[in-house]
């Protein structure tokens, strides 16, 4: 029986990697798969690139408009799992589609994406926000802080100082340098202190 799941993690956990590895497995097997990524991920396109190398071109991507039920019942109904990248920027909606896929067409969906903002919201990706109500099963992936302690959180950093505060999705404008780091609480604690 198909199962929806949401494998979560902060930044630099390998989530896309490990996504990948479950598409070669798949794909190994001479079975088909379906990756998919939001638009509102911009980096690379279409495509799914890790920080070690491995990429992968996406069977398409999607707006917050797109039903993505829809276009899996008309062009994707032979596949035997479907994987979706940056599973944050989901709608509710959007998962609710997906568990319908699992259920009508019995096809496993595996969703990876954050569970939290740089803000340490779970409301502060909605798609995660449904993805924990909804997943038959949630899995963390485990990544290290700079000092070594597990890390949980995704810090946003702009031109080098920690951010607290702003919209949830921000991407480099070439202006200011932003970079997001995964940071254990006593990390992101003492740097709060700093600010």
């Amino acid at each position: 029986m198909a199962q929806l799941y949401f494998r979560y993690g902060a930044m630099g956990c390998g989530k896309t990697m490990q996504l990948l590895q479950v598409a070669f497995n798949y794909e190994e097997r001479g079975q088909k798969v379906c990756v998919i990524k939001p638009r509102t991920d911009t980096k690379n396109g279409t495509k799914l690139l890790t920080r070690i190398g491995p990429e992968r071109e996406t069977q398409f991507t999607f707006t917050r408009r797109d039903n993505i039920y829809k276009k899996i019942q008309k062009d994707y109904r032979d596949v035997d799992c479907i994987l979706v990248d940056e599973a944050q920027f989901l709608t509710p909606a959007q998962v609710d589609q997906l568990m319908d896929v699992v259920v009508d067409f019995d096809i496993p969906v595996m969703c990876y994406g954050l569970r939290l903002n740089f803000r340490r919201q779970d409301g502060g990706f909605e798609g995660s926000t449904r993805l924990l109500q909804l997943a038959h099963k949630i899995e963390e992936i485990k990544t290290i802080c700079d000092c070594g302690r597990k890390a949980t959180l995704s810090c946003r950093f702009i031109d080098g100082k920690l951010a607290t505060d702003g919209p949830d999705i921000l991407i480099d404008d070439g202006k200011t340098k932003i970079v997001y780091r995964a940071l254990c609480n006593h990390c992101y604690h003492r740097l709060k202190k700093e600010l």
